[in-house]
């Protein structure tokens, strides 16, 4: 299950925790060489609050005086969750995100438009720093302004889009507003998206408007930053640079490992990170393992499949448990929606009500109506609110789009 190289690394990188943060050694409880997979999964998990716990760097092995900045994860709310990084793991971000642009068939030759921010959320640096390791020319625009984003893409001759999963859909709106033709005026060939979980359907969507090829992209600041994987021209999985991460699916429940091809918690070790060495992290991400072996793309390295939610994220209502993603995967068959929706959950009388807001399309009808409300009850098991709204009236956000207002107990 660990190659060589990764046992290799791992040892190393336990040695870095055992010479640099006393604290963090002793709670992985380890008293010897890692030889094989059965030592490594008795080591213990790091979760979220554990990270929040030791806040600022109580998880730390490097000097402050080797720190050359740091990130924040933009997930986090209450006490922070930071990412101090030395120069050395700075390079190996580079390193990384230069891959996934290779694999995303993106080189030299490319003019890369980078509008996820350029602050404490990691993904503008992740993306500029894989742009200047292949030599590409760098558009470092940041987020919002998005008239700007389309004067650009069209005088400047884009041909790579990098963004948060959403907000090609806010741009796909202003360019509709402006009569301005992806096809027509831009260069654009590849969309490299993530940060949010985005169905097979958006894709659809988004590629056949933009007329492009997408790339959905990994990665989290606690690990390292965006690069962590990305799916290859095959499109069947993500792949994983397992020469500087293990990845490994438990049952989020029992924490024990499940066997490949079945979904749960996605866990990562980092093995060539110095600021922030993570042991067996839980991110929350639900996927699963599929495949180990050589993929026709070339890379032969581990796949995971794209990410469906977070453990957080799965709703349970009147018994149902369901993902944000897979409603989206139903409104999404229909031109007629847009792509565009909210998902309101309210306690009314003691009891769990759901309203799902959809704007519309042309072309929407009561017959697209009653067939978009069969679909998801067939899908749900129960009835919910299925509310059609104007395009535009449900509010944009700038960064992650909102999917779910939860209102019960307030």
């Amino acid at each position: 299950m660990l190659s060589d190289l990764q046992l290799e690394l791992l040892n190393k990188t336990v040695y870095r925790i055992k010479k640099n943060n006393p604290f963090y050694f002793e709670r992985l409880n380890v008293n010897s060489e890692i030889k094989s997979y059965d030592d490594f999964i008795k080591l213990p998990f790091i979760t979220k609050d554990d990270l929040r716990n030791g806040y600022p760097f109580g998880f730390a092995c490097a000097d402050r005086k080797d720190f050359m900045r740091m990130h924040m994860s933009s997930g986090t709310t209450g006490t922070p969750i930071i990412n101090p990084m030395t120069q050395n793991d700075i390079n190996q971000w580079a390193e990384i995100m230069a891959r996934c642009y290779k694999t995303a068939t993106v080189t030299s030759e490319d003019t890369i438009q980078i509008t996820p921010s350029f602050g404490l959320f990691n993904g503008g640096f992740g993306f500029h720093y894989g742009a200047e390791k292949i030599k590409a020319f760098v558009i470092p625009i940041g987020p919002g302004r998005s008239h700007l984003q389309l004067k650009f893409m069209k005088e400047l001759e884009s041909t790579v889009l990098c963004a948060i999963a959403s907000y090609p859909l806010r741009l796909i709106e202003i360019a509709e507003d402006e009569g301005f033709d992806f096809k027509k005026d831009s260069k654009l060939r590849v969309g490299i998206f993530g940060a949010e979980v985005w169905s097979d359907e958006m894709r659809k969507r988004i590629e056949y408007i933009m007329g492009i090829e997408t790339f959905d992209i990994i990665g989290m600041t606690e690990t390292g930053g965006v690069g962590l994987g990305i799916d290859c021209i095959k499109h069947d999985g993500i792949h994983v640079w397992d020469d500087h991460y293990i990845v490994e699916i438990i049952d989020p429940v029992t924490c024990e490992p499940v066997e490949d091809g079945i979904e749960g918690e996605m866990v990562v070790t980092t093995l060539t990170r110095e600021g922030l060495p993570l042991i067996r992290y839980r991110t929350r991400d639900i996927t699963k393992i599929v495949s180990r072996e050589k993929c026709d793309c070339g890379l032969h390295t581990i796949k995971v499949g794209r990410i469906k939610g977070r453990t957080d994220d799965m709703l349970k209502i009147k018994g149902v448990n369901f993902y944000p993603s897979q409603i989206e995967s139903i409104l999404l068959q229909f031109n007629e929606l847009s792509m565009e929706y909210v998902i309101i959950l309210e306690d009314k009388k003691g009891k769990d009500s759901v309203t799902l807001k959809v704007e519309r399309e042309n072309g929407f009808n009561d017959v697209i109506y009653d067939k978009v409300y069969t679909k998801l009850y067939d899908f749900l098991g129960f009835h919910l609110n299925l509310e059609i709204v104007e395009k535009g009236a449900i509010e944009r956000s700038q960064g992650k789009a909102k999917r779910v207002i939860d209102l019960r107990g307030k």
